[in-house]
C-alpha cells in the first residue's frame, strides 16, 4: 500500500502486526505516510499478508532490497499481489481522486529488478505481455459498476524520483503512452510476475500535470488526495478478494 493508502490495514481482522525493523534483513520505510509493518490476518474472508508501507529506489535501497518483500511473499505461498500507489495523472480525461486500474506499465527505472543471477522462481527472460491480470481487471470493472464507483484505466509509468515531474516530463511521458506516473510499483510487479504471482493494481490520481497551466505539487497534498479516495479503493480490493 502506497502513500496515504494505509486505511485498508485497519479493516484486516484477526491481525498480527510485525514492524519491518523487527524482521531480519528487511528494509525499513523512511517515507512519511508509510507505517512500515507487515500485517497478517483476514480480509474478505481470505487469509492475507499486507505491507503497510513500501520501499523505494529513491530512498537509497537497491532493487533487490526494494523487491525483497515479494520474494518473501512467494516463499510464504502468496498467489495474488494487490498493489496501490499515489500517482500524477497526465490523461486529460482524468480528475484528481480518480481510481485508475492499471492495465500495463512502462519501466523507466535506471536499474532492472531482475538484473544479476536469475532466481529459480522464474525464467531468465520472463514474459510480461499481461503483467496485470485481465480477469482481475474485469472483476474490478464489474464491482465498480455494481457500486457506482468511477474508475478509469491506463498505463502507469514508474520512474525513480524523488522529485515530482516537470511539465515537460509529464508531456513526454504522456507521449510515450503513459496515463499516470509514480515512483514505485513497477519493480515489485516485475518480480511478482517472475515468481508466477498474478497482479492487480490501482493508482489513485492525486495530482495532474503536463497541461497548459503548471500546477505545484507537495507530498502533503498527495497524501490528502490519496486519503480521500481510500474508501472506494478499499471497497474494490475487498470485493475482489472476497470473490476470487
Amino acid at each position: 500500500m502506497g502513500t496515504g493508502l494505509g486505511r485498508l490495514a485497519s479493516e484486516i481482522a484477526d491481525a498480527t502486526e510485525i514492524p519491518y525493523k523487527d524482521i531480519p534483513n528487511f528494509p525499513v520505510s523512511t517515507v512519511e505516510g508509510h507505517a512500515g509493518k507487515l500485517i497478517f490476518g483476514k480480509l474478505g474472508g481470505k487469509d492475507i499478508l499486507a505491507m503497510d508501507g513500501r520501499f523505494h529506489f529513491y530512498e537509497g535501497y537497491s532493487m533487490k532490497e526494494v523487491t525483497f518483500p515479494i520474494r518473501i511473499m512467494y516463499e510464504l505461498g502468496i498467489k495474488t499481489l494487490f498493489v496501490s500507489n499515489a500517482s500524477g495523472g497526465m490523461n486529460p480525461n482524468f480528475k484528481i481522486g480518480d481510481l485508475m486500474i492499471i492495465d500495463d506499465h512502462i519501466n523507466f527505472f535506471p536499474e532492472h529488478p531482475l538484473r544479476g543471477k536469475n532466481f529459480p522462481t522464474g525464467p531468465r527472460f520472463p514474459d510480461m505481455h499481461e503483467a496485470y491480470d485481465r480477469k482481475l481487471r474485469d472483476m474490478a470493472n464489474e464491482i465498480a459498476r455494481e457500486k457506482g464507483i468511477r474508475v478509469v484505466h491506463g498505463v502507469y509509468l514508474g520512474t525513480q524520483g524523488p522529485t515530482f515531474e516537470t511539465p515537460a516530463e509529464y508531456r513526454m511521458y504522456h507521449l510515450l503512452g503513459a496515463d499516470a506516473v509514480g515512483m514505485s510499483t513497477v519493480p515489485e510487479v516485475i518480480v511478482a510476475r517472475h515468481c508466477g504471482i498474478r497482479v492487480f493494481g490501482i493508482s489513485v490520481i492525486t495530482d495532474l500535470g503536463g497541461f497548459d497551466k503548471p500546477v505545484e505539487v507537495s507530498h502533503e497534498e498527495v497524501q490528502q488526495a490519496a486519503n480521500a479516495s481510500q474508501p472506494l479503493m478499499c471497497e474494490i480490493f475487498r470485493e475482489i478478494i472476497k470473490r476470487s
